[in-house]
């Protein structure tokens, strides 16, 4: 008898072990699904004429002529300005130590009186402060973020912690264009969709060939948008505000000073982290300063570029208008878009701001 119990129970524990796997996958597999419908998209307020755009530098510095530059360039579209605290200040090739720049961080996105928050400019550094960025306070107080290359870091993880929609443009010291600035206005004040993103006319100076589109793989497709400047997306492979969840969305990449040596290496890590063969597409902006000496023995960009993206399986385009240039389109990070290798356009299909 004891030993017809004694076998019961071990039935019972077996069936209990076999059951208990599939219980706790269902389990998770729900909470994921129900955490998945709660982090839905969140679109910021559109700016309007008039508006206090908060400047801060979450990465590197700007000297007192660029800062007078940016000011400048804010006042010529119509906004109003407020500087963080440490927004001024040099820190070697940082402008100002890990808590500082935290500081007006966390005070742009807190102070009520301010509409948007603009990087004054990229340079390094933020991805230092990730680990200690209040995402919560973010969340509650959605506004828009513009900025590109190492503000990359700050879109990445703010999209990944938050939901937010972003916007990878122009930073306070660049160059605005009539192309830029009329492309920035309209994404951020007047947006309409669908809205497509045509390749601009060469300005007049600038090398032609940095606005002549190359089709590594033909074709149409949508997705979300997600990206950003190419070192940072490497840099951020492993971590938890690196690229995640990938499938079906819309790379987007673009970097400055990398010869086609460092381009292949870093491509072949992002392959590596992440399932690229998944995206729906991938647009690449305009890469420049990398130009190979007279006697230097390498592939071409082009060649890189071809080599370990051309087998994906989906459309990949090079030279869209975004990345160092001076007549970069402003990409709202998150929303759903139109990739057409055919027509060297991208399509927003929504609006990035309410």
């Amino acid at each position: 008898m004891l030993g017809s119990v004694a076998n019961m129970n071990r039935r019972e524990i077996l069936k209990g072990l076999a059951i208990t796997p599939f219980l706790i996958g269902s389990i998770e597999g729900n909470s994921n699904r129900n955490s998945f419908r709660r982090k839905k998209i969140k679109k910021p307020k559109r700016l309007s004429k008039g508006d206090t755009v908060g400047i801060i530098a979450p990465a590197s510095g700007a000297s007192e002529e660029e800062f007078e530059r940016a000011l400048n360039n804010f006042e010529e579209m119509g906004f109003k300005t407020k500087v963080g605290k440490y927004a001024r200040g040099i820190n070697g090739f940082l402008s100002g130590t890990d808590q500082q720049r935290l500081h007006d961080l966390h005070w742009a996105f807190s102070n009520s009186e301010i509409d948007a928050v603009w990087c004054i400019r990229g340079g390094y550094g933020v991805s230092r402060i990730l680990p200690k960025v209040n995402y919560k306070l973010i969340k509650r107080n959605p506004k828009i973020l513009v900025g590109y290359s190492d503000i990359t870091a700050l879109h990445l993880a703010i999209y990944r912690k938050t939901k937010l929609v972003t916007f990878h443009g122009p930073v306070g010291t660049s160059t605005y264009t009539d192309y830029a600035k009329t492309h920035v206005l309209s994404t951020l004040m007047t947006p309409t969709s669908p809205y497509k993103v045509e390749l601009p006319k060469v300005p007049e100076g600038e090398d032609p060939e940095l606005y002549k589109a190359l089709v590594v793989r033909a074709g149409k497709s949508r997705g979300r948008l997600i990206g950003g400047n190419l070192s940072l997306l490497t840099a951020l492979a492993g971590t938890p505000y690196g690229l995640k969840n990938t499938k079906g969305k819309i790379l987007f990449i673009e970097d400055v000073g990398e010869k086609p040596y460092r381009v292949d290496r870093m491509l072949t890590q992002l392959r590596q982290s992440i399932n690229m063969r998944e995206l729906a597409g991938i647009a690449l902006g305009v890469f420049t300063g990398g130009k190979l000496d007279a006697d230097e023995v390498s592939q071409s960009l082009e060649d890189v570029i071809k080599d370990r993206l051309g087998d994906l399986g989906i459309p990949v385009i090079y030279g869209l208008a975004f990345g160092h240039i001076r007549n970069q389109f402003t990409i709202p990070v998150g929303i759903k878009a139109e990739l057409d290798t055919q027509e060297s356009t991208l399509t927003f299909l929504e609006n990035g701001v309410v």
